[in-house]
């Protein structure tokens, strides 16, 4: 069953769904979990080397407050923490894809 809605709606559920992904790292984390891929803490620390180990901390702990990626603790010296997308957080894919298509049909000025 699919949503109606007004315009006062509509623009609050936009707001809701930007506030996922803002946050100057979210998207580049979520690109580097696209396809099923599994990373760990420090893959994504070497992936992404300009983010500090807070900020990724708290980027990735949003993102699996918001129900997009899953996080596995296995209790093991040292630690050893994986994370993936959620499935949800997977379809997400499609819609970067079109906004990478979209930015690039940009006509000339």
């Amino acid at each position: 069953m699919s949503k109606t809605y007004t315009a006062a709606t509509a623009a609050a559920d936009v707001e809701t769904t930007l506030n996922w992904l803002a946050g100057r790292w979210k998207l580049i984390i979520l690109f580097h979990l696209f396809g099923g891929q599994v990373q760990r803490y420090s893959d994504l620390e070497r992936l992404i080397p300009d983010i500090s180990q807070k900020m990724l901390a708290q980027q990735l702990r949003q993102l699996e407050a918001d129900g997009l990626v899953h996080r596995t603790v296995y209790p093991v010296v040292p630690p050893k923490v994986e994370y993936r997308l959620t499935e949800w957080g997977q379809s997400l894919c499609p819609v970067l894809d079109g906004l990478l298509k979209w930015q690039n049909a940009k006509p000339p000025v």
